[in-house]
């Protein structure tokens, strides 16, 4: 099979087309054909080594496709069955082999690409609107890189539990993409202070909670955007991982909470994934949220999809295809 390899970390110039052979399905594995493999940012903090991986690694977390096999013990699923799934290492790669129970079945009315696209951000939004900080029809959030994937998702997640969202963005066309997400406000973070914005369209008060994706260039100075007791939700490293803080500064800045969730907690369980997964797919199949797809890659183009990415020239979800 085709995967995509890095033998040392580095730049998007590491990532090597390879031929291997297909993983074999253990027992209480399944072996999937992959239709479809989700870009995340979390892939280029293991490409880097912000995130240290074993090497040589095939990198990507997510995918959909059909069973091709299943090990011994199965008892779920079966051989052309529609599947999903987050958070499972080599998956950009023609094959995976996935554990029975981190494994979910797709709905006849979602595409296997739309599913690809959908479970590690979605998942990640439903368990950031509904656990990390459970959002209200009472919430003002501020949401960082509100026309990325991630950003969409949340924006449009924290509309439908009636929350008032301030989304910040670089250019008009990103701005317009946050406001088709659900946005009720924009902050243009190039050309204004987003602390001040914040505080003025609160009427000095301060947002409740703040997803944060950027990281280096936004946490720090996001702590001063949030009301007293507000909570600061630090969920990616997209400008670099910020620099360590006294814990004493929450207590200076308003007794605030900082939180640095990661999915995995979320979805430990099979049952936390199943929940989960149901809900994102009804969300999809009652078009009560959207997920933009913006472009889709062949394999041997993963690079030019990391520098996309990397470079924040991307309006939605990337895709690889093997």
């Amino acid at each position: 099979m085709q995967a995509i390899q890095i033998e040392r970390t580095g730049g998007p110039e590491v990532l090597q087309l390879i031929e291997t052979d297909p993983p074999q399905p253990a027992a209480g594995h399944v072996l999937v054909k992959l239709e479809a493999c989700g870009i995340n940012f979390i892939d280029t903090y293991h490409r880097s080594g912000l995130y240290p991986v074993e090497l040589p690694a095939i990198l990507g977390l997510e995918g959909a496709g059909r069973v091709e096999a299943v090990g011994t013990s199965v008892t779920h699923f079966k051989p052309g069955d529609r599947v999903a799934y987050p958070s499972i290492p080599s998956s950009y790669a023609q094959y995976n082999a996935i554990p029975e129970d981190r494994l979910v079945k797709v709905p006849d009315n979602v595409s296997l690409e739309l599913a690809a696209a959908s479970m590690l951000q979605g998942l990640t939004g439903h368990a950031l609107t509904h656990s990390t900080y459970p959002v209200s029809t009472d919430s003002q959030v501020l949401i960082h890189a509100a026309a990325g994937g991630a950003g969409q998702l949340l924006v449009q997640l924290c509309k439908m539990k009636g929350a008032r969202v301030i989304g910040t963005v670089s250019t008009e066309a990103k701005a317009e993409i946050a406001r088709q997400a659900g946005a009720d406000d924009i902050i243009f973070y190039n050309d204004e202070d987003f602390v001040a914005e914040a505080r003025r369209l609160t009427d000095g008060i301060g947002v409740d909670v703040i997803y944060d994706s950027v990281g280096k260039t936004t946490f720090l100075p996001g702590l001063d955007a949030l009301r007293r007791c507000g909570t600061m939700v630090l969920f990616g490293n997209a400008s670099g991982a910020p620099e360590p803080i006294n814990p004493a500064l929450l207590m200076q800045k308003g007794s605030l909470f900082l939180t640095r969730p990661i999915l995995f907690d979320y979805i430990a369980t099979n049952e936390q994934l199943l929940k989960r997964s149901q809900d994102l797919f009804s969300w999809l199949q009652n078009d009560e949220i959207s997920i933009r797809i913006d472009q889709q890659f062949p394999l041997a183009e993963a690079a030019t999809a990391h520098r996309l990415l990397e470079g924040r020239q991307t309006a939605g979800k990337l895709l690889l295809i093997p």
